[in-house]
């Protein structure tokens, strides 16, 4: 799912069950619509192969539907421009300079809670809210006796500063943090450090703002969130009318391979 880079280009997949036909536009087709139009397939799902696209290209999914035609941030971008911007072909690869960390057992953590944009944001650190900023006080962490740090929520979220319960794109690293391959280089120095790192993730609601998975193909009942969401009284949350919908299998896998890629490319 999502955009995946391989030797003959980019393949890209995306569900859109309700859409009449898809695209995919972006920085390597000039953004044209008749470019590279989505093969449809089985269970409402699109594919196609772009050969000219490259790692670091920006695109986003053009629906047509019966509303008209809608952009897209791709659901499953590893990462984006912002929460309004582009999704961005991501390579997931990463040099974990042999890393075989293991945490300790449950009944001997040390857990330290910690907000990236807060925990080391003074005016005269370099990178101030950042991954990177982190990095420079986990011997601080380390000398209090903290074996294991639990990150509150770094999905990209609406805005620069957020406690990360406001999810817009859970697969994507908060850009202001410095993004995906600033948080494996956290995790990893972390781990030198002798120090595990626990994700908190959201999947109770997503958004409210900057949410373009909001009636994604077009489609949605009651004025609800579309393929997602819960279309009913289901949806309403604290948070906004925003609960996944739980039933769909695809709303399930997509929840599911969000928590596979938190464990399996960090």
């Amino acid at each position: 799912m999502g955009s995946t880079p391989h030797a003959d280009g980019v393949a890209f997949r995306v569900w859109a069950p309700n859409a009449r036909q898809v695209a995919v536009i972006g920085s390597f087709n000039g953004w044209d619509g008749a470019s590279h139009p989505m093969l449809p397939e089985e269970g409402g799902y699109w594919y196609v192969n772009a050969a000219e696209a490259r790692v670091g290209d920006e695109y986003r999914f053009l629906l047509t539907t019966a509303a008209g035609e809608i952009s897209r941030i791709d659901p499953y971008a590893r990462e984006v421009t912002s929460s309004v911007g582009n999704a961005l072909v991501h390579d997931p690869s990463f040099d974990w300079q042999g890393d075989e960390f293991h945490i300790a057992s449950w009944n001997e953590l040390v857990i330290y809670e910690l907000h990236v944009g807060t925990f080391n944001d003074q005016e005269d650190v370099p990178d101030q809210g950042q991954f990177s900023s982190l990095t420079a006080r986990l011997g601080h962490l380390k000398k209090l006796g903290v074996n294991a740090i639990q990150i509150m929520p770094i999905g990209e979220f609406a805005g620069d500063r957020s406690w990360g319960y406001n999810p817009a794109h859970i697969f994507s690293v908060e850009v202001t943090y410095g993004g995906p391959c600033a948080f494996k280089q956290f995790v990893r120095r972390a781990h030198q450090e002798g120090i595990a790192v626990i994700l908190d993730v959201v999947y109770n609601h997503l958004g409210p703002s900057d949410l373009d998975l909001w009636q994604f193909d077009g489609w949605s009942e009651n004025n609800r969130g579309g393929i997602y969401f819960y279309n009913d009284h289901r949806a309403v949350t604290p948070w906004g009318e925003t609960r996944p919908d739980y039933g769909r299998g695809e709303v399930r896998q997509y929840i599911v391979d969000n928590v596979l890629m938190w464990l399996g490319e960090y």
